[in-house]
């Protein structure tokens, strides 16, 4: 079962990855898009929130042409940077992170929404400063949405299984994720590794929902 540790230990680590950039990207996309009013913000929300009805195969697809040795992003990397990220671990957190951004982006555009903007309009006539503001007020406010919006991300890239493949690959102690070793597992006929596999997955799982479903605001409001 030496595999499946590896296995384990590289998909949170993968999570973990794509859960703190989404909590950078989501969080930023999020309270913009709750406070700016423009045209066409309605489908800006629409292709922001696809990756959570688009089969991962496709996302996979796209990102192999965004991020492969010939696509505009890739190709900007290696020349710049030397780096390449198909087939490795760091173009698995891309995918994972593509994915389960919805779940961090809606999550917190709905918490940043149910803040009192008058809160925020006296906190200016006291001559706070808007980083400040959103520091102090804002933010402290929204904080139980956007957590459990983060949770849900988490849980969301641990089984991320299409868009991984696809652009990660499986390779055994680099790229082989818990989802994706669960599937070579059953194609290999090893029963007793996929069920170890599928046991430590849905124990992760359950206790990322069951936190998550406690921050939930209004379920926390309820119980006030």
């Amino acid at each position: 079962m030496e595999g499946a540790w590896v296995a384990l230990g590289l998909t949170l680590k993968v999570a973990g990855w794509a859960t703190a950039l989404n909590l950078v990207l989501g969080v930023a996309v999020g309270y913009a898009m709750a406070r700016a009013r423009f045209a066409g913000r309605d489908v800006l929300d629409a292709v922001l929130t696809l990756p959570m009805v688009m089969p991962p195969t496709v996302l996979g697809y796209y990102l192999l042409v965004l991020v492969g040795s010939h696509g505009p992003l890739g190709s900007w990397l290696i020349e710049h940077f030397g780096l390449r990220l198909i087939f490795t671990w760091q173009g698995a957190v891309i995918a994972a992170m593509v994915v389960s951004f919805p779940l961090v982006f809606k999550a917190a555009r709905a918490a940043f929404e149910t803040v009192d903007p008058q809160l925020e309009d006296a906190a200016r006539t006291l001559g706070i400063r808007e980083t400040a503001i959103f520091l102090r007020v804002t933010l402290p406010l929204a904080w139980r949405g956007i957590l459990a919006g983060l949770l849900l991300a988490f849980a969301r890239a641990l089984g991320e299984f299409g868009a991984t493949l696809m652009v990660a690959g499986s390779i055994a102690g680099r790229t082989q994720t818990l989802s994706i070793a669960v599937y070579e597992a059953v194609q290999a006929g090893q029963d007793d590794a996929a069920n170890f596999l599928v046991a430590v997955t849905s124990i992760v799982c359950i206790a990322v929902l069951l936190s998550a479903g406690r921050l939930v605001p209004g379920r926390v409001a309820a119980r006030g």
